[in-house]
């Protein structure tokens, strides 16, 4: 049988493979099969050589394959794998929740704990909410996403692909309108969004939570204005509703800060985060204020595998490579220089109708002419399909798949990052062409 390592192997004949194993629902972005990550490269089957912007959806902050994360693994790989922290404990985890409670905006008690992917967190975040404020309903907001389980398929604000055919989602999930001047969504439209559905669908008494995400990730990058953030804080204070931040994409230093919503001034009561906290190991969180975390009784949280050592020894590295390396201040001075690159470029090609974003976490919106009514997904399928071809890993996201994002490593160099904004200002040359 061919594998991986077999000389036979390539991406055509790897992808025949898959097709025939594998669902179709579980999507490919690119046919493109790889042996080798290093830093912000990487190698397929075939030997070819990519620039990684895409990070593993917002994974690898700090890079493929971190020698200090992969020694830390090692090392706990020499000790114990698996042992379920319910059943018996281990240090690292307790270290990792001190360190995650330490970093987390507010001045009040902290609480958190581990589980293994984003979607987990996010429903236990509504689990606690429901368990503390003894209410059922949530509020999210349209272009939002925040899992694919059911209950966060229904907080999620975005149809295609997403929630097609999986329907019916939970009940009591309402959504407001998520603030996008580009797009004539003022921050007072999307706060009079919120009262309406207290007015129409649920009353304010009865609401749990608000879960938002600082900047919307599979959304488009849309960025959460300050004073929305600060305002949607005093709304639920003013009602007594819990606020969630979900930081799963934005969190671990993508933005410039650890957690995104600390730029905001605004404490959250929870917040969530997974993703790039252990450098490409599965582990997610919730933190939060420390009553409110321990509303739920004793083992209603956890899982069979949340916070696994391997996890938390890789999320502790993390954390020391992001202040031996500086990284917080890297992302800030890297989101500036892609940012002026691709204002440049925009400059040049009227169909980039936006460039926006938050320290490193950047994209760029395409519309026909430069006319926003007018997103131009198939612009953005030929952009991301050239720059594979060009030797670039880009992705595409948003509302109408015309937004291109990049979440290139922060270890990337200087070099690495003008060498990618290279090939993609190529390959846009050429799907203009097309």
């Amino acid at each position: 049988m061919t594998t991986l390592n077999s000389p036979a192997a390539n991406n055509a004949t790897l992808m025949a493979r898959r097709r025939a194993a594998i669902p179709r629902g579980v999507g490919q972005s690119h046919e493109v099969f790889i042996t080798k990550g290093e830093n912000a490269e990487v190698w397929d089957v075939e030997g070819r050589r990519y620039i990684d912007f895409a990070g593993g959806i917002a994974v690898l902050n700090t890079g493929h394959r971190h020698p200090e994360i992969i020694a830390a693994v090692k090392d706990q790989l020499d000790r114990y794998t698996h042992t379920c922290f319910q059943v018996l404990a281990y240090e690292p985890y307790v270290e990792l929740a001190e360190r995650i409670n330490a970093l987390a905006p507010g001045k009040f008690d902290k609480k958190t704990f581990f589980l293994s992917s984003g979607a987990e967190a996010v429903e236990n975040a509504i689990k606690i909410a429901r368990a503390y404020t003894k209410r059922s309903g949530v509020i999210a907001f349209t272009s939002g996403y925040h899992g694919r389980t059911m209950m966060t398929l229904g907080l999620t604000g975005k149809v295609v692909p997403y929630k097609v055919g999986f329907g019916p989602f939970p009940g009591e999930i309402f959504h407001a309108q998520f603030p996008n001047a580009l797009h004539g969504v003022s921050v007072g439209d999307a706060l009079a969004s919120v009262e309406t559905i207290f007015k129409n669908d649920i009353e304010a008494s009865r609401v749990a939570a608000i879960i938002v995400e600082p900047v919307q990730g599979e959304g488009g990058f849309n960025v959460a204005p300050f004073d929305f953030l600060q305002r949607l804080r005093a709304l639920c204070d003013q009602h007594g509703i819990l606020l969630i931040a979900d930081e799963i994409q934005t969190g671990a230093g993508r933005t410039g800060t650890w957690f995104a919503i600390e730029q905001s001034g605004v404490a959250p009561d929870l917040i969530t985060m997974a993703k790039s906290m252990a450098g490409g190991f599965p582990i997610s969180a919730v933190v939060g204020r420390a009553e409110v975390m321990d509303a739920p009784a004793p083992g209603g949280l956890g899982g069979t595998y949340a916070g696994s050592p391997l996890g938390c020894a890789a999320a502790l590295a993390v954390l020391q490579i992001f202040e031996k390396e500086q990284l917080l201040e890297r992302s800030q001075s890297l989101g500036r220089r892609i940012t002026s690159r691709l204002q440049a470029l925009a400059n040049k090609h009227p169909v980039i109708a936006d460039v926006r974003g938050l320290g490193a976490m950047v994209a760029l919106e395409l519309s026909k002419n430069g006319d926003v009514h007018q997103p131009d997904a198939e612009l953005t399928k030929r952009l991301c399909a050239e720059a594979t071809k060009q030797g670039l890993i880009l992705l595409s996201c948003g509302t109408y798949g015309n937004v291109v994002r990049i979440l290139v490593p922060l270890t990337a160099s200087d070099a690495i990052v003008d060498e990618g904004l290279d090939m993609l200002e190529a390959a846009l040359a050429t799907a203009l062409q097309a």
